[in-house]
């Protein structure tokens, strides 16, 4: 499998075992952004807005601020941890349609810097490493 240092820019294809993480919203309406995306290309399927789908994961992040997508990053990493087979590229979920700041979502993925198999977009990781 591939090693990354970062989440790719633009992610058109995955490697069989790399998962696109991607924002999405509680009734799994993935109609947008990197949502739309994970639908169209890697088996995200709808009315399913949380959690493991075809090749993506799915981080509800349109339904409140930061403290109510925080359990779900964390559910996420978990998973992440317990599944060291597969490759997870976070893209920059909060920060597009969900209109968040890197700044605000980053810190929420400060665990995911301890797991390997997880691989962050560059500004996350310049605002968690400082």
């Amino acid at each position: 499998m591939k090693r990354y240092e970062y989440t790719p820019d633009m992610i058109s294809e995955l490697a069989p075992g790399e998962i696109f993480v991607f924002g999405s919203n509680l009734q799994g309406m993935h109609g947008g952004g990197a949502a739309y995306i994970a639908c169209r290309k890697f088996g995200a399927v709808m009315g399913h807005g949380v959690g493991m789908q075809g090749q993506c994961y799915a981080i509800p992040t349109m339904h409140g601020g930061p403290d109510a997508i925080a359990p779900y990053v964390d559910e996420f990493i978990d998973y992440a941890r317990d599944h060291p087979d597969l490759c997870f590229l976070v893209t920059r979920i909060g920060c597009g349609i969900a209109g968040f700041a890197v700044s605000q979502i980053a810190p929420l993925f400060a665990r995911a810097l301890e797991v390997d198999n997880i691989v962050l977009p560059r500004d996350f990781v310049q605002v968690l490493r400082g």
